[in-house]
């Protein structure tokens, strides 16, 4: 018999419907994983008051090579969900595939999320509805918040998923502004996206929320944390180790960023510490960390600068952000 999803319990709250403009659109990637999906769906339908803040949640199946039978069984016998399963004919890889389901979104708030986390609260979805019109983020002019991650194992915080650098200085803190925000656990506001641009086409993997990130301070938001709202990821404690690939993939793509954004200096130095780190992580693989050279020796005579503004600048030194690497 499969378990009730994790920690879900009861939050008085104001169960009128809101305006339609504040309907929220859940977007899910996933792939090879149809039981974790599954308890994330069961998590979503326990919230409370479902009918008044969901507008949608879109579900891209990247052409896993596992059944999703159950899934769609669900799907189609809880319509309170207004889920709509998506078969990709190919792997799309995160950015293309939430930009498919971004263009597709009809509500005004975007609520992204890994599937293999789950709600915690069945009063997640109302808090999220109302998130933006809390003053602290209405006069920063947040357009996007990350929320908090535990582990699904032992209830801990996971750092990786916290989106600042500085962790111990600003753990304790229940809000914040910063310089980006965690990809599998995020709200937007639908506009930002359509004043910032997409995801990037050309990173199929890592590195594309930094370059989106940029994108949406440079529009004039700015990117928040709340814990008001935590989710439980089943990723494992002790972490994945990332092998060679990844490390390329994400030492290319945020030298990238770097000199798509930042002050020239910071290409530089993003491009040099992250090459110790592959050779530090990768162990071995040379073939792989001289082909990575090559490409980002390219990259100033094959890529765009759309370096951001001084104003944006300042915002990413008063948050404190990591700009070197």
């Amino acid at each position: 018999m499969r378990k009730a999803p994790l920690g879900v319990g009861v939050f008085n709250v104001n169960l009128a419907p809101l305006p339609m403009a504040d309907r929220i659109s859940i977007l899910i990637i996933t792939y090879n994983r149809p039981a974790d999906l599954l308890e994330l769906l069961m998590s979503l339908s326990a919230q409370t008051n479902i009918g008044g803040v969901l507008e949608e949640i879109l579900i891209l199946n990247n052409a896993s090579t596992e059944p999703y039978d159950d899934v769609v069984n669900y799907v189609n016998t809880h319509p309170e969900l207004k889920a709509k399963y998506i078969l990709s004919d190919s792997n799309l890889g995160v950015a293309k595939g939430r930009n498919k389901l971004v263009q597709i979104a009809k509500g005004s708030l975007l609520l992204s999320i890994d599937d293999d986390m789950v709600f915690t609260d069945n009063a997640d979805l109302q808090k999220f509805a109302t998130l933006f019109e809390e003053p602290f983020f209405k006069e920063a002019n947040t357009g996007i918040i990350t929320f908090r991650v535990i582990y699904y194992e032992n209830k801990e915080v996971q750092v990786t998923a916290f989106p600042h650098k500085m962790y111990d200085k600003y753990k304790t803190k229940h809000r914040f502004l910063t310089a980006y925000f965690a990809g599998g656990a995020h709200i937007m506001k639908a506009e930002v996206m359509k004043k910032a641009g997409l995801y990037p086409t050309d990173f199929h993997y890592g590195m594309e929320e930094y370059d989106l990130a940029y994108r949406i301070l440079d529009a004039g938001y700015t990117i928040g944390y709340d814990d008001g709202v935590t989710v439980a990821h089943k990723e494992s404690p002790l972490g994945r180790a990332p092998n060679y690939r990844k490390l390329q993939m994400q030492w290319i793509n945020k030298s990238k960023v770097a000199w798509r954004y930042l002050p020239f200096k910071y290409f530089v130095t993003t491009a040099a510490s992250w090459a110790i780190q592959y050779l530090r992580m990768s162990r071995g693989h040379l073939g792989a960390f001289f082909s990575s050279l090559w490409q980002i020796f390219k990259i100033p005579f094959t890529e765009k600068r759309k370096v951001i503004s001084k104003n944006t600048l300042d915002y990413l030194r008063k948050v404190e952000a990591r700009l070197k690497y």
